[in-house]
């Protein structure tokens, strides 16, 4: 029997004016567009920074995830950074700059400066097969000196640790822009879709943050020690009171509701950052605790990392990249040595020493070393005449025209210490290293060309670099 073809008629009418979610979805823009011709809408469009490609591209279901992993676009071993912050400017006389005229003068005036020298109460001996001199307050590093790289004649502009700090992390002293972590994973992604690629381990918030790159990239800050519980190292990523299944079922019907008001009026970022930030807390309840735990490391690898917060933090550091995360920042300060520094110094660089060591080794023995760059280094250096506090143990005040940093492993060409400061080792002079230089070199060991690693914002390229930088060829093996 024929149905009625009135039948078929009402029946297709009812089906097209059922409610769906796009229905509810509308503003008054929306409304004109539906109703006039949408010409003004379209171009409206543009003005206000709506892309209709990324909207349709997000409603996709098949849209792939900006956490996942990216091949460089050139050659290069390293795959992931371990960044080790000495927040507070160490001084590079005491440490890998040797002045044997500077020890000369000490407690007289020298040429061109206010104040009366210091020489450094540390000895530096020729280490490994290479012969760079090391400070004696760095024994464990002075064995993995041959896989060093010292950069003696690093500088900065402004030898203030607000401003000096933030120069360091985003290559910016003024403009809030995206940290090197987030530069890093916005262009190799995260070999680990349960984590996320970018972890910092304490320290500012300034140092970690995505400015106008996807808030996706931003660091997730892990306030870590050995005493916590490991539920505590990350808050709220544990829901205590919803089983997973249905935060599955909630997660994917948020997503879907994101897709309908994307494809319906525009892609707000702030809404996906949230929503990416839903989705990497579900994903870490079954792997983030884990990463945590260095009592699953065989006794042997504690020991070499030792008993202190800063050994347990670079073992986590490297559980971390082992993982698949790309960028993990490990903040040890307490280098803003202004008074005392003979004793004072010696204890920030022994709390560092033998977990920095002990983590150069750890990443050599299991193959790892090649593809993880290991990077250390503060914002500023040190003065060479003693500060004028009036302490009576003398420290160093701040000094940005000389300062030092040291690369490992990711393609560094080991066994070498690089430029040079004056006779006294205040000033920078040869082969001078800018921190700008410092970040394109770390983006060439990464594999990108950092003149043409940028991201269009308010209309024009941005790049970690801005519009300076050089890499440094001979730090490169």
């Amino acid at each position: 029997m024929t149905p009625d073809p009135s039948l078929l008629h009402s029946e297709k009418y009812r089906r097209e004016h059922l409610p769906s979610l796009e229905d509810i979805i509308a503003t008054r823009r929306d409304f004109l567009t539906k109703t006039g011709m949408g010409f003004g809408a379209l171009s409206l469009s543009s003005l206000f920074g709506v892309n209709l490609n990324e909207a349709q591209a997000a409603s996709s279901p098949g849209s792939v995830s900006p956490l996942s992993p990216k091949r460089a676009p050139l050659p290069s071993k390293a795959r992931a950074v371990i960044h080790i912050f000495a927040s507070g400017g160490p001084s590079q006389v005491d440490t890998w700059d040797p002045k044997p005229e500077l020890t000369k003068y000490d407690n007289k005036s020298i040429p061109g400066h206010e104040g009366l020298a210091f020489g450094s109460p540390f000895k530096f001996t020729k280490s490994g097969k290479s012969g760079v001199e090391v400070s004696e307050v760095f024994p464990k590093l002075g064995e993995c000196i041959d896989d060093i790289a010292v950069i003696r004649s690093l500088w900065t502009d402004i030898p203030a640790h607000e401003v000096a700090a933030r120069m360091m992390h985003t290559g910016s002293l003024q403009l809030p822009k995206p940290s090197l972590g987030s530069w890093v994973v916005y262009g190799l992604g995260s070999e680990n879709q349960n984590m996320p690629g970018f972890i910092t381990i304490g320290g500012q918030p300034e140092w970690r943050q995505a400015s106008f790159l996807p808030g996706v990239f931003q660091g997730c800050n892990v306030n870590y020690n050995t005493k916590m519980d490991l539920d505590d190292v990350i808050m709220n990523i544990r829901n205590q009171f919803t089983p997973m299944e249905r935060q599955r079922r909630e997660l994917d019907y948020v997503r879907k509701l994101n897709q309908v008001h994307a494809a319906a009026l525009q892609k707000d970022a702030q809404l996906e950052a949230r929503i990416e930030s839903f989705e990497m807390a579900f994903k870490m309840q079954t792997e983030a605790t884990d990463s945590f735990d260095v009592t699953k490391e065989p006794q042997e690898i504690r020991d070499l990392y030792g008993k202190t917060e800063v050994g347990a933090k670079l073992l986590v550091a490297r559980r971390l990249v082992e993982r698949g995360v790309r960028f993990v920042q490990v903040d040890v300060g307490g280098w803003d040595h202004h008074g005392d520094l003979d004793r004072n110094l010696r204890n920030t660089a022994g709390n560092i020493d033998g977990p920095a060591g002990a983590l150069l080794k750890d990443l050599k023995q299991r193959g790892m070393l090649d593809s993880t760059l290991v990077v250390w280094g503060g914002e500023f250096g040190r003065t060479v005449v003693r500060d004028r506090n009036l302490n009576a143990s003398a420290g160093r005040d701040h000094n940005g025209r000389a300062m030092v940093a040291w690369m490992a492993g990711g393609g560094v060409k080991g066994g070498q210490a690089y430029g040079s400061t004056d006779e006294f080792g205040a000033r920078a002079t040869e082969n001078k290293v800018h921190i700008h230089d410092l970040h394109a070199t770390m983006m060439a060991l990464l594999g990108f060309d950092h003149t043409k690693f940028t991201y269009r914002y308010n209309g024009r390229d941005f790049r970690l670099t801005d519009n300076f930088g050089k890499v440094v060829k001979d730090l490169i093996a």
